[in-house]
């Protein structure tokens, strides 16, 4: 494949770019415009996990994978290497990315392999991250020499990292590099703690929830249900001082309220009929750490009063015994309920509520949260895959297109289990295909709760709060996602439908995050 500009062109566009192009997207633009590929992506190492931060060239779900690397031999073999690794066309390593190329007509796998790993100039044991190139085209890396693959890994390492420092000097400047990324990398290699969404309400609570955990304020999440209040709380907890320290769950809606005092101060032997042996509530095995109330709306009154002195005092005391004791404990609540509705119905203290929320919380449902469901669904999709010992599995784009429309009044949890139904069931129908493919009715979503999108206006509830641009974009992606739907995904019929040019519908789709596939 022939080249079209030179690695020199290249390495000036990335030297003479500003801060504001220092992001891993304006590095692929770069590296694509000196080399033609089907698909160029950028993964980001994260413990044993290798994350996408930047991708042209595959499906839009991908950016919410997470690729162990231990479990994708391919991406195994170039990290643990130093040199750029192309990988033969009858290589038997299975391809972690068959299947999801948006150029690819059908399910055939990735014909050229190619990964560069990017070590730190610092370190260079240190592993940032890798490169991935794949073309349909079995000869397109042949003509690359080895010089050319290491001057571009010194070029793209050099990038991404000095991007990443600029990142951690813009969000940690109060604090120093290595605590930071211990903190970090605790945060995100442990299962279940990353947030997943680049919505503006998710870069919202990921700004708040850095800003909180550092101080000893008690937080009150609030948000409907399904939405991922306790994933938020963990995040506070780790990104605190006593993330060392234990987090201890308490859920105030299952607690039966004879046995609520014992459950939060513990007990006694004989402290009561049944109580054969002592036992430590949740304030003393949270000693030196973090409580987390979820369902707080659902204590009962009587407790609301013995919890409030602990918060005043830092005093507990065990069921059956007259001394007290200090602890110390960071409160963490979270509910559906409005609160503030409850106090003024009397259903819940006002002086608990305000010792409780003196720093709240909010955690957008799913339906407020853009294109998040997509990035959510692959992360989802790479799990259940994982779980049901299914190589490949993949979303079709008019699967993508439902799971888009679909309100989720379940919100994120809801999803997860949508997708996990669903990919048992695309198995089952497709058990001798290398790479299964999730369709529409493979998830029981009910069409009534489809919301089809109107191209006269944009719900106002929703638009009340966004800027002009914003509100344009919500609409514009409506109205596209509408007429591409109506012309079966085909750019061309859409375009004349909107009476605008074929490229410039690529060109904004593309901005908008639409998923932008070739029509056959």
């Amino acid at each position: 494949m022939a080249l079209k500009k030179s690695l020199l062109d290249v390495a000036l566009a990335l030297t003479t770019a500003s801060r504001v192009d220092h992001n891993f997207s304006y590095l692929l633009s770069c590296i694509n415009d000196w080399l033609e590929c089907d698909a160029v992506a950028l993964l980001l190492k994260q413990g044993d996990v290798l994350k996408p931060v930047a991708q042209h060239g595959l499906s839009d779900d991908t950016l919410g994978r997470r690729f162990k690397i231990a479990e994708h031999p391919r991406l195994f073999e170039i990290c643990r290497g130093s040199e750029p690794l192309k990988f033969a066309k009858d290589c038997g390593l299975p391809d972690p990315y068959d299947g999801l190329l948006q150029s690819q007509h059908g399910d055939f796998p990735v014909h050229a392999c190619m990964g560069v790993p990017l070590q730190s100039s610092k370190d260079n044991t240190e592993l940032l991250g890798v490169l991935t190139f794949d073309s349909l085209d079995e000869h397109a890396f042949d003509a690359l020499t080895v010089n050319e693959l290491n001057q571009l890994k010194q070029l793209a390492a050099g990038y991404v990292e000095h991007a990443l420092t600029l990142q951690h000097l813009m969000q940690h400047a109060q604090h120093s590099h290595q605590v930071a990324k211990q903190l970090n990398l605790e945060a995100l290699t442990r299962e279940g703690v990353e947030i997943i969404g680049n919505s503006q309400a998710m870069q919202t609570l990921k700004n708040d929830i850095q800003l909180v955990a550092a101080s000893e304020f008690s937080v009150l999440i609030q948000g409907d249900t399904g939405v991922g209040k306790e994933l938020v709380a963990r995040n506070i907890h780790l990104n605190s001082k006593r993330r060392d320290m234990p987090l201890i769950h308490l859920n105030c809606a299952s607690l039966p309220e004879n046995l609520a005092e014992s459950e939060f101060f513990g007990h006694s032997k004989g402290a009561f009929t049944g109580a054969h042996t002592a036992r430590q509530g949740k304030f003393q095995l949270a000693d030196g750490g973090t409580l987390f109330l979820d369902e707080i709306g659902e204590l009962p009154l009587a407790m609301q009063s013995k919890l409030l002195r602990v918060l005043q005092s830092g005093e507990v005391q065990t069921v059956g015994e007259d001394q007290s004791r200090y602890v110390d404990v960071r409160v963490i609540a979270a509910t559906n309920r409005n609160l503030k509705q409850e106090v003024a119905a009397g259903r819940f203290r006002a002086d608990l509520y305000h010792r409780l929320s003196v720093y709240p919380l909010h955690v957008a449902p799913l339906k407020e949260r853009d294109n998040d469901v997509i990035l959510l669904a692959g992360f989802f999709v790479e799990q259940t895959s994982k779980k049901l010992g299914i190589k490949q599995l993949k979303l079709s784009s008019d699967t993508q297109l439902l799971l888009r429309q679909y309100n989720w009044p379940g919100n994120v949890r809801e999803l997860e289990h949508v997708i996990s139904r669903a990919a048992l069931k695309a198995k089952q129908q497709q058990w001798q295909q290398s790479i299964v493919t999730i369709e529409p009715e493979h998830c029981d979503i009910a069409k009534t709760a489809v919301a089809t999108p109107s191209p006269i206006a944009v719900n106002e509830q929703k638009t009340a709060r966004l800027s002009l641009k914003e509100a344009t974009d919500a609409f514009s992606y409506q109205l596209i996602m509408q007429q591409l739907e109506l012309h079966n995904l085909n750019w061309a019929a859409t375009a004349r439908s909107l009476s605008v040019d074929r490229a410039n519908l690529v060109r904004l789709a593309k901005r908008l995050g639409i998923s932008v596939k070739k029509s056959v």
